[in-house]
């Protein structure tokens, strides 16, 4: 007889494991089935091993500039493969943490491939062979991987995905990065900090296009300052690859079309959801080109099925994931009969956007354009990073913040940040949001001196007029 729980997660990426967790606290009997690694590519091969990669790229940028802080550092160099060691240590701290979550929360973990064979049942293949277990409940949590190109499909050696790019075999001295979204321009900006010579190819008309306009300009400014060949409008037409290295054409916005040598290529050209043979077609879930249609609680067309993470909508980001993993799990509890839970959708509105490289970027909400597209008449504040006293202190002056409110209410409805220690400093903003903050509370707010979040009240001031230090 199949084992019988009242929901089995299929994935354990920061969706996943945290429904579980959160199903586990609401006193339901819960099982996880992973393949591959707990925690999912997110906590394994994506957002913590590459913020650790980054971070030994930061502290290698800050040597090389010692001499601006009144310091000494002679001779630095970089070991790439210390580096990566690092990183894999912090993935593997982290793993090890998620196994205990696992059994803290009495988890049943199942190592294998899942595949759903009804509402109720999933079959799971292992190193123990194939079994059955039934649930009241199954919530798809599978997540995504790297979207190949046709003419340049990855192989690890000259062609890498952002995993291939965590753990390489060697330095690239000449890297041409397809893609300038959030992993494209981190990778470019880690292996340009260490000292590669690195292109940037974007088809569209910008860098971190879902970025703010102001945010992307200033973004390519910088990073070609810091000797970054930017191309924007530009298609890779064809790769060739050697022993020694790749030979790219390039399409530039003009129609021109130039060849390169390059000894490696990131491709970074967005995600594909892990949907294929899990089921979906056989139950009859509705879904488009891999992504699972869902309703705000996570439930897909079929009963008792769910669905959250990189398989459904975006944005496709962990914490949005882990958002939905709570919600979901709690609606689950709720049709199982808790009456103590009341799950929330969420607000995708609210959901903010990081990107660490150097400098770093983080959003929330609309952009300027945005906003007036959708018709509201907007007040726009702007305050640099060379009018704050901590950043000036930190020798961190490059950067603004910018926040656009609803000129008639006062509602924010976006905020917009690049320059050091942005992906920390928007969490007030999400904050500020989600309590449905006008600028009214947020110039009423006192902000601590010194510190970089005063930047944060002055871009409020700005909007109105008011700003005190420019």
């Amino acid at each position: 007889m199949a084992e019988a729980f009242d929901l089995i997660v299929l994935g354990s990426g920061p969706g996943g494991y945290v429904a579980a967790i959160r199903a586990a606290q609401l006193g339901l009997k819960v099982a996880i089935v992973e393949r591959e690694n707990l925690g999912g590519i997110c906590l394994n091969w994506g957002c913590i091993p590459t913020k650790a990669l980054l971070r030994s790229a930061e502290v290698f940028h800050q040597m090389k500039h010692a001499k601006d802080y009144g310091l000494a550092a002679d001779n630095i160099t970089a070991d790439l493969a210390a580096v990566v060691a690092r990183s894999r240590g912090v993935a593997k701290q982290l793993n090890q943490g998620v196994t205990h979550l696992m059994k803290k929360n009495k988890i049943t973990v199942f190592m294998g491939t899942g595949k759903l064979l009804s509402a109720g049942k999933i079959e799971v293949t292992g190193d123990k062979g194939t079994e059955v277990l039934d649930a009241k409940h199954i919530l798809i949590a599978t997540g995504a991987r790297a979207r190949d190109l046709p003419f340049a499909k990855a192989d690890g050696e000259r062609i890498w995905t952002y995993r291939h790019a965590m753990t390489p075999k060697e330095m690239p001295s000449k890297l041409l990065v397809i893609g300038s979204g959030a992993i494209g321009i981190e990778f470019a900006s880690f292996y340009n900090d260490l000292g590669a010579e690195v292109t940037v190819v974007e088809m569209l008309e910008r860098i971190v296009p879902v970025e703010d306009a102001d945010v992307s300009s200033f973004l390519e400014k910088s990073l070609t300052k810091q000797g970054m060949k930017i191309l924007t409008g530009a298609g890779v037409e064809s790769i060739t690859t050697s022993v020694s290295g790749v030979r790219a054409k390039i399409k530039g916005k003009d129609g021109t079309v130039t060849e390169g040598d390059f000894s490696h290529v990131i491709v970074a050209v967005g995600i594909a959801p892990n949907t294929e043979n899990i089921g979906l077609e056989a139950l009859g879930i509705t879904a488009e080109r891999g992504i699972i249609a869902i309703d705000p609680y996570g439930r897909t067309n079929v009963q008792g099925v769910w669905a959250i993470g990189d398989v459904t909508p975006g944005p496709w980001l962990a914490h949005k994931a882990s958002h939905e993993g709570v919600t979901a799990a709690e609606a689950i509890a709720q049709e199982l009969g808790n009456k103590d839970v009341h799950p929330h959708a969420m607000d995708r509105n609210n959901i903010p956007g990081c990107t660490y490289c150097h400098p770093q970027i983080a959003s929330v909400g609309m952009t300027e354009a945005k906003a007036k597209e959708a018709g509201y008449t907007v007040k726009v504040g702007n305050f640099p990073f060379i009018g704050n006293g901590k950043a000036i202190a930190l020798g961190e002056a490059e950067g603004f913040i910018k926040t656009v409110f609803d000129a008639k209410t006062g509602e924010l409805l976006g905020a917009h940040m690049i320059g050091a220690e942005v992906t920390e400093l928007i969490q007030g903003y999400v904050v500020g949001k989600t309590l449905e903050t006008t600028e009214a509370e947020l110039m009423q707010t006192v902000f601590p001196h010194p510190t970089l979040s005063e930047m944060m009240h002055e871009s409020t001031l700005a909007a109105y007029g008011r700003a005190l230090h420019i």
